[in-house]
């Protein structure tokens, strides 16, 4: 099993092969690729540029590699992020919830601060989900230039 080394990062230089879509009315899509695994030495600080090669074409892909107390800092405002979503998700619904069910006099209408905590509620449910995934993949290390039909994935250790 690939046990990770401290002071780096596993990640794969993925070539996709074909990308087809078929059906109607339900669509299926089908995609298939090749990969290449590399570990790759992080920088004492800061990040630095490595030149990788996709095994199925040769071709030279570009990535930035951060360094572990940047990736970890990053990790941690994604996840502070996404718990800001979830506090501003139950505050506005208790907000919402409490306006909502009062009744108003006629003529009198809701307050300004209530399709603001709707929108709020909208948002925060997209968001916080998104921020919490994108903690859970960020590797600290990004594509900086590939042909297309290559990109860099993490890879699960």
């Amino acid at each position: 099993m690939n046990r990770p080394i401290p002071g780096t990062v596993q990640v794969a230089v993925r070539h996709i092969l074909s990308d087809n879509t078929t059906g109607v009315l339900t669509k299926t899509r089908s995609i298939t690729w090749r990969d290449t695994r590399y570990r790759v030495r992080r920088p004492a600080s800061g990040k630095h540029t490595v030149q990788l090669t996709c095994s199925a074409c040769e071709a030279a892909v570009l990535a930035e590699v951060r360094d572990e107390a940047g990736t970890r800092r990053t990790t941690t405002v994604l996840r502070a992020l996404a718990a800001l979503c979830v506090l501003v998700l139950v505050v506005a619904f208790g907000y919402a919830v409490h306006e909502g069910g009062k009744t108003l006099p006629e003529g009198q209408s809701s307050p300004v601060l209530f399709p603001i905590s709707i929108i709020a509620i909208a948002l925060a449910l997209i968001a916080a989900p998104l921020f919490f995934a994108k903690s859970l993949r960020y590797t600290g290390v990004s594509l900086l230039n590939a042909p297309k039909l290559h990109g860099i994935m993490p890879v699960r250790n």
